[in-house]
């Protein structure tokens, strides 16, 4: 082989994987980002907080993967999704959700996206799905499927595995706390809203960490998302 394509053959193997997240949740973001900073096979080119600058900035930074949440400020991710596809941009999605439903994943597909993730997965199912994606392959929850029609028979099948909606033992005062915490509270600011002490907020954080089994706050938020714990409170 000669030196000209062994070249470029390393530098095809050491190039980096170019990302964009797109999410209006500054919280949701950060967590992503410092996940996928611990994979040095991959490359944050930036972050997008509604679907205006996204378009924007796959235009600017060409990624090779977005991760684009559908619900977002100025343009929706569907708007997003469908720019993306009349242009013909050479992108692999994968559509940032907080719970899977039979209307995102047949709509997602349709508008050319490659995967569905859920926000709260582990880190290696977030980096598989890449991955995949990547392959040519599509991506549901934490799985990796050859079509679409497939992708969409493993919803159903988990859909009427267990359709109850999961019960947790948490009190008003932590559901409140939990609902400041989603909204971006500090310690302090949940206090003082909730007039009770500081060190009373890091009991009521480290109970709702015991019995969720979650590690921290960015692990709290995405879950409260996933399994609507706070959608009827609400913050003064």
């Amino acid at each position: 082989m000669r030196d000209g394509a062994v070249s470029a053959l390393m530098n095809q193997q050491s190039e980096k994987i170019g990302i964009l997240i797109a999410d209006d949740h500054p919280q949701v973001r950060e967590g992503l980002r410092k996940a996928l900073e611990s994979e040095p096979s991959f490359d944050v080119l930036g972050e997008a907080a509604d679907g205006e600058q996204t378009l924007e900035l796959v235009a600017r930074l060409e990624p090779k993967v977005l991760l684009l949440d559908m619900k977002m400020p100025k343009l929706s991710g569907r708007e997003v999704l469908r720019e993306l596809k009349a242009l013909a941009v050479p992108i692999r999605t994968l559509i940032l959700t907080a719970a899977l439903e039979k209307n995102l994943i047949i709509e997602a597909f349709q508008l050319d996206a490659q995967g569905i993730i859920l926000k709260h997965t582990h880190t290696d199912v977030l980096f598989k799905g890449i991955r995949s994606v990547l392959a040519g392959q599509f991506w549901v929850c934490d799985e990796s499927v050859s079509n679409p029609v497939q992708a969409f028979l493993k919803f159903e099948l988990r859909a009427h595995a267990d359709p109850r909606r999961p019960e947790f033992s948490l009190s008003e005062g932590e559901l409140d706390a939990i609902a400041l915490i989603v909204s971006g509270y500090t310690n302090k600011g949940i206090a003082r809203n909730l007039a009770i002490s500081v060190s009373a907020v890091q009991n009521h954080l480290t109970n709702i960490l015991d019995k969720l089994e979650l590690s921290n706050r960015f692990e709290l938020i995405l879950f409260s998302m996933h399994h609507h714990l706070t959608d009827d409170i609400q913050i003064n």
